[in-house]
């Protein structure tokens, strides 16, 4: 029989881009099936949300590191707040008679497959009993699902600190499906890291901290969430659940025990989900990767991380970190002129870094699997060329015996201090860079794209076949760090999903499956459409 993790490792070789064709996908876009971006369960009842618009506080920085922003009170107030800094919408664009949501978590195509809920106990001004809600972003509001009792909130929270929530993201796969075919899959793991990062951050802007809770099965995910039973609606498939809490809780191992949630299957939930199309296309690949990733009830990982650079703070030092969060997007062009100085380079790439109190890395209880290969077109004082960031330094010498034996591995100038960061070839690297990001000029425009590299084969093999959309969770939160850095500098960033796999493996001399790339990023000086109009998030309301 065919096991887990062969079916898995079949997808991911299925699914890759190559030059000479692309991955099964739909020949055109069926506009008559385009899926509702907003999941709504009708009849249940509805609690509005404050909306809170950004202001100048915090500051950008110190938001990113433990300990420095002061604990916010668990509260109606708290919990707008944090909702608005992940999963809301934070702008919409209009171009003629079209308009589309843009939110503070990106999405491959916009198409937002990742769904967001609150399990909470009591809390003040917002519910009076414990309560698994579904977060509505379009009205800014939770969907009230279900309330239980205190009983087994307490169980359920018994190894957590005392003000904990807990947030939970599920992935409707047909939103990606739709227009991505069968690599679709993969982008909803891309969305489900960028989602786990606007999380941890939002919650780091609240003096609070996120943390994964890794160990509970996918069934128990989805009793716990309510979403075990489709209703004739799209599916949506449990990711992950994060326990949010006050900082300073260090010490302590969060966990919830799946035996305490086993009744969720069997209580009376409120509200039937919409149906987001009128028809659909199976992707069976798609389905075959689901079932092969669900994951069984197993111990929480732990890893050790070594101390993150210290980052370089040379942006202004009364930005903000909430107008940063909010004013996001993905740039569509770029002007193929914007430099930026080395000080800043490295300074991107030390956020991208784990460390022990360093958000949003801080959420994820693994040592670090995804490193950068990076295309540097226009960074000052840098020569062009072909570099390689090593996020886990005990991975270096793997790294360089797999790669090709012409590589110089050597640290540029100015290198900071215990910066894993090296040169591999001098050159021209705009032609290739755009070559293996499926021709797009975004990728050599820019002041530098790059792919992220994964240790593919051995945590798959020690963990499981579930642990396939943690490497792409992994590369989504880097995403969200190089996005909102993008940002910070006055420039701007895009994801890019669409690239030829094996071509970047050849050129790196990766000749196997121990290490793969698994997504591509790009920033540089962006250049507007003039054919949209900008309108404001929530316009009747801020």
């Amino acid at each position: 029989m065919i096991d887990d993790l062969e079916r898995i490792i079949t997808y991911h070789q299925a699914t890759k881009h190559n030059l000479d064709r692309y991955a099964p996908g739909p020949h055109g876009l069926d506009w008559a099936t385009q899926p509702d971006p907003f999941r709504r369960y009708a009849a249940a009842p509805l609690i509005k949300l404050d909306l809170i618009e950004p202001g100048d506080r915090p500051p950008y920085e110190p938001a990113f590191a433990e300990g420095r922003l002061p604990v916010q009170p668990l509260d109606r107030k708290s919990m707008s707040q944090l909702f608005f800094d992940c999963l809301a919408i934070s702008a919409w664009k209009k171009a003629g008679d079209m308009s589309w949501a843009l939110r503070v978590n990106p999405s491959s195509g916009n198409l937002h497959p990742t769904e967001g809920y609150l399990v909470c106990g009591p809390i003040p001004g917002l519910c009076d009993s414990p309560t698994v809600c579904h977060y509505a972003p379009k009205s800014h509001a939770l969907e009230r699902r279900v309330e239980f009792s205190p009983e087994i909130w307490e169980a359920m929270t018994a190894q957590l600190p005392v003000d904990s929530i807990l947030v939970g993201l599920t992935s409707i796969h047909w939103r990606e499906a739709w227009k991505y075919g069968e690599r679709a899959f993969r982008y909803c793991q891309h969305d489900a890291g960028h989602a786990i990062a606007t999380v941890s951050l939002a919650a780091a802007g609240l003096g609070w901290k996120a943390t994964l809770l890794d160990a509970l099965s996918t069934d128990a995910l989805s009793h716990l969430l309510g979403v075990f039973d489709p209703q004739d609606a799209e599916p949506e498939h449990p990711d992950c659940l994060l326990a949010i809490y006050p900082q300073g809780k260090n010490g302590i191992e969060p966990a919830v025990p799946e035996e305490t949630i086993e009744s969720f299957r069997g209580f009376q939930w409120q509200g039937r989900p919409n149906r987001l199309s009128p028809d659909h296309i199976d992707w069976p690949m798609i389905a075959q990767a689901t079932v092969a990733t669900r994951k069984p009830a197993t111990r929480r990982i732990e890893g050790t991380v070594a101390p993150a650079a210290n980052p370089l703070n040379i942006g202004p030092a009364d930005i903000s970190f909430r107008k940063i969060i909010h004013q996001r997007r993905s740039a569509l062009a770029f002007n193929g002129q914007t430099g930026i100085s080395r000080e800043a380079f490295y300074q991107i790439l030390m956020k991208t870094l784990p460390g022990p109190g360093q958000f949003p890395f801080n959420a994820i209880p693994w040592p670090p699997f995804i490193h950068l290969a990076l295309f540097v077109h226009r960074v000052q004082d840098l020569d062009p060329g072909l570099y390689f960031l090593v996020r886990d330094p005990s991975q270096t010498k793997a790294l360089q015996s797999a790669m090709k034996k012409e590589f110089a591995w050597e640290k540029p100038e100015d290198c900071p201090e215990g910066f894993e960061f090296y040169r591999l070839l001098t050159g021209d690297a705009r032609e290739i860079s755009q070559q293996i990001s499926c021709h797009q000029a975004i990728a050599a425009d820019g002041c530098f794209s790059l792919g992220m590299i994964a240790d593919f084969e051995k945590p798959l093999k020690e963990y499981g076949a579930w642990f396939y959309p943690r490497l792409f969770w992994e590369s989504g939160v880097i995403g969200q760090v190089l996005y909102l850095e993008a940002e910070a500098l006055g420039i701007r960033g895009t994801g890019i999903g669409c690239y030829f796999d094996d071509p970047m493996h050849s050129l790196l001399g990766l000749q196997d499956i121990r290490y793969q790339d698994l997504y591509h990023f790009t920033m540089g000086g962006h250049v507007e459409d003039p054919r949209l109009t900008t309108l404001p998030a929530y316009p009747s309301n801020l």
